[in-house]
C-alpha cells in the first residue's frame, strides 16, 4: 500500500500566480431501487466488505409501493434462471437507464437496458445478481409512455442515447426522481421532512436537446459491428473496417457511424469526409487491431470551439495512432483542412496496447495547437486532452448555479478552496468576486492548462497545485488558509474518506458539491451531514439545497449542484 503524503510534497509541477475521472461496491440499502456507491480504503476493508454485500445487498423496484416489504420477501424465494424467457412491464428508470421490472406475483426485480418507463415486453435472463437479475429485450410487445420518434438512425444501436425515443420532458422526469430517491435511501434524508421539499430543487432542464457536445471520440476499428436485424447476407460484399462508436458491451467490435446529431454540424463534415477517404487503399491506413496489436489509426477526436473575436466555431481535429509516421496522415490532412471551421490537426502516438486516446507524444500537422471557448465571460484555451465542460451552453447555466450557491458578496473577502479544480474553470470563474482561489488536481496537464487560463485572463489571484485527493496527509490544511468556501467536483467515484474527515475536520462554512454521479454524491452527502457511523465520526453540515441539472439530454447522465452549510 503506498504510504500517505501531503499534497504539499506532490508538488513538483506546482505553479502559484499571486498577487502578494471506478468500481464501486454496492451497499444495501432497503427500500430503494438504486444501490448506494461505497469504495474500500484498502485490501482488507474491500475483502470485508464484499463478505458484507453478499449478506446485505438488496434491491427494490419503487420504494413508494406500500407493499414494498411483502414484495421483498416473495422476490427472496424466487429466482429465475438464465436463459429463462419472461413477460415484463417496465415501472422506472434506475440510474444509468436501465428499465425497472417487477415479476408478477413475487416483486422480484429485473433490470433490462433498453426499455422505457411503460413498455410491455419479452426478454431472456442473462443473469442474476443476489436478490435482483439482469436481462436483454428480445421483443417489445406494446410501446412505452411518451413515446416520440427518435431521429437519429443509430439511436437503437448505439450505446450513447439510450432514451432518444423517450420525450424530452419524461427524460427530465425520470432523471429528478433517480436523484430524489437517492438522496432519500443513500443520502438518508426523509422526504417527510417538511423541509426537504424545499431542499430538493426542480431539475433544470437542457434547453439545446441535440449539437451539444463540443467533443466526440470516435474509434477506428478492423471488425465492423451490425445490428441482427441488418446483419450482411451470405454472399454480399463486406466492408469490415469501421470507424464510429464501440457497439454496446465489445471492446473490439465498431458500430460504423456517418454522422452524429450530439456534435456540432462542422463536426459532422470533417466525419464525413474522413469517412469518405479513409479506406482508400492507395492511402495504405489500416485500423489498429485491439487482438494482434498491430495498426495505425486508434480515435479520431474532434473537439468545436468558438473564436473569440468572431464567435464562429472552430475546430480541432486531433488523429490518435499507434506511431508517428505523418506522411501516412497527410492526404487525410489536405482534404480536411479545406473545412472552413478547421483550425487544428494534432497527432497524439500512443504506443501502448490500451484503448486510451492520450497520447505519450503530441504532432502538430495543421494550424494550431489549441482552440478557445468563452465560459462565464473568461476565455479559455483547450488542448487536444484538455479537459473542458462537453456542453458549453449547459456549463453557463451549471457555474451560474454553482456561484449562486457560493453566495459571493464581491467585496474580496473570501478564500475558496477548489478541490478536483481540473483546468481551473470553476474557480477562476469564481475569482473576480474573491480574495484568493487554491486550485487542487491531480493531472499535471490539467494544472498547466488552468496557469495558462488563468495569465490568459489577468487573473492573479489563483494558486494551482498537482496532488491526489486520495493520498492526503495529516498536514493538508497547513498548505493554504481557512478557506470561507470550499468547492468540490470529484470525478465519479465521489470524494474519498480521507476528503471527507478532512472537511468534517476543517468545518469550512460553506462547501458546494458538484457532482456528475448522484449515487456517490447522495454518499458523500450521507457522510457530511449525518456522519459515518462505523467510525464514530459525526456529521457537521447541514445540506440546504440539491439542484439536479440535466447536462446531456437523451444520456443518463445526470450533474448535481448541492450546498451545505455548517450547522
Amino acid at each position: 500500500m503506498m504510504r500517505s503524503h501531503s499534497l504539499r510534497h506532490l508538488t513538483a509541477t506546482t505553479t502559484t500566480i499571486s498577487s502578494p475521472s471506478w468500481l464501486p461496491k454496492f451497499r444495501s440499502s432497503s427500500g430503494s431501487a438504486l444501490a448506494s456507491l461505497s469504495f474500500a480504503q484498502n485490501p482488507q476493508e474491500n475483502q470485508q466488505q464484499q463478505q458484507k454485500q453478499q449478506t446485505q445487498q438488496k434491491i427494490y423496484c419503487d420504494s413508494s409501493n406500500d407493499d414494498k416489504k411483502s414484495d421483498s420477501n416473495r422476490a427472496s424465494s424466487y429466482f429465475p434462471k438464465r436463459g429463462q424467457e419472461l413477460e415484463l412491464v417496465c415501472e422506472s428508470l434506475a440510474y444509468k437507464g436501465k428499465g425497472v421490472c417487477k415479476v408478477a406475483d413475487t416483486g422480484f426485480v429485473v433490470l433490462c437496458d433498453r426499455v422505457l418507463p411503460g413498455e410491455k415486453f419479452i426478454g431472456r435472463v442473462t443473469r442474476k445478481k443476489g436478490s435482483y437479475a439482469e436481462m436483454t429485450k428480445l421483443k417489445t410487445l406494446s410501446p412505452h409512455w411518451d413515446s416520440v420518434d427518435a431521429p437519429c438512425e443509430y439511436a437503437s444501436y448505439c450505446g450513447g442515447c439510450k432514451t432518444q425515443n423517450l420525450s424530452y420532458e419524461a427524460q427530465l422526469r425520470a432523471k429528478e426522481g433517480q436523484v430524489r430517491d437517492l438522496v432519500v435511501h443513500v443520502g438518508k434524508f426523509s422526504d417527510k421532512d417538511p423541509e426537504f421539499a424545499g431542499i430538493m430543487k426542480p431539475i433544470v432542464p437542457c434547453d439545446i436537446q441535440f449539437h451539444y457536445r463540443n467533443k466526440m471520440e470516435f474509434s477506428f476499428g478492423p471488425k465492423r459491428w451490425f445490428p441482427k436485424e441488418s446483419l450482411p447476407k451470405r454472399g454480399d460484399h463486406i466492408e469490415n473496417y469501421a470507424l464510429g462508436l464501440h457497439a454496446p458491451g465489445f471492446f473490439d467490435k465498431v458500430l460504423n457511424i456517418d454522422k452524429c446529431l450530439l456534435q456540432s454540424e462542422p463536426a459532422n463534415l470533417v466525419l464525413a469526409a474522413v469517412q469518405d477517404y479513409w479506406r482508400d487503399p492507395q492511402l495504405g491506413l489500416s485500423p489498429y487491431d485491439v487482438h494482434s496489436h498491430s495498426g495505425f489509426l486508434k480515435h479520431l477526436m474532434l473537439r468545436t470551439g468558438s473564436d473569440v473575436k468572431t464567435g464562429l466555431p472552430e475546430l480541432m481535429v486531433n488523429f490518435v495512432t499507434s506511431s508517428y509516421k505523418p506522411e501516412l496522415l497527410r492526404p487525410l490532412v489536405e482534404k480536411i483542412s479545406s473545412v472552413p471551421e478547421v483550425v487544428s490537426i494534432m497527432n497524439n502516438v500512443n504506443t501502448s496496447v490500451g484503448n486510451t486516446s492520450v497520447g505519450e507524444e503530441e504532432y502538430t500537422l495543421y494550424g494550431k495547437s489549441n482552440i478557445t471557448e468563452t465560459l462565464r465571460g473568461l476565455t479559455f484555451q483547450i488542448s487536444a486532452n484538455s479537459f473542458f465542460q462537453t456542453n458549453t451552453h449547459q456549463a453557463e447555466v451549471l457555474y451560474k448555479l454553482i456561484e449562486d450557491c457560493a453566495g459571493l458578496r464581491g467585496d474580496g473577502s473570501k478564500i475558496v478552496l477548489d478541490l478536483f479544480c481540473g483546468t481551473g474553470t470553476i474557480g477562476l470563474t469564481l475569482a473576480r468576486w474573491v480574495k484568493h482561489v487554491y486550485g487542487y488536481e491531480v493531472v499535471p496537464q490539467a494544472i498547466s492548462d488552468a496557469c495558462r487560463n488563468a495569465k490568459l485572463n489577468n487573473i492573479s489571484n489563483a494558486t494551482f497545485v498537482q496532488g491526489d485527493l486520495n493520498k492526503i496527509g495529516g498536514d493538508f490544511g497547513n498548505a493554504f488558509p481557512k478557506p470561507d468556501i470550499v468547492i468540490s467536483d470529484p470525478n465519479r467515484p465521489g470524494m474519498h474518506m480521507k476528503l471527507i474527515k478532512f472537511l468534517l475536520k476543517l468545518k469550512a462554512p460553506r462547501i458546494v458539491y458538484v457532482s456528475c454521479n448522484p449515487a456517490t454524491c447522495a454518499r458523500d452527502l450521507d457522510y457530511l451531514c449525518h456522519g459515518v457511523g462505523d467510525q464514530n465520526i459525526k456529521g457537521c453540515y447541514k445540506l440546504k439545497s440539491l439542484q439536479p441539472v440535466d447536462m446531456f439530454p437523451h444520456t443518463p447522465h445526470i450533474e448535481c449542484v448541492c450546498l451545505l452549510e455548517l450547522s
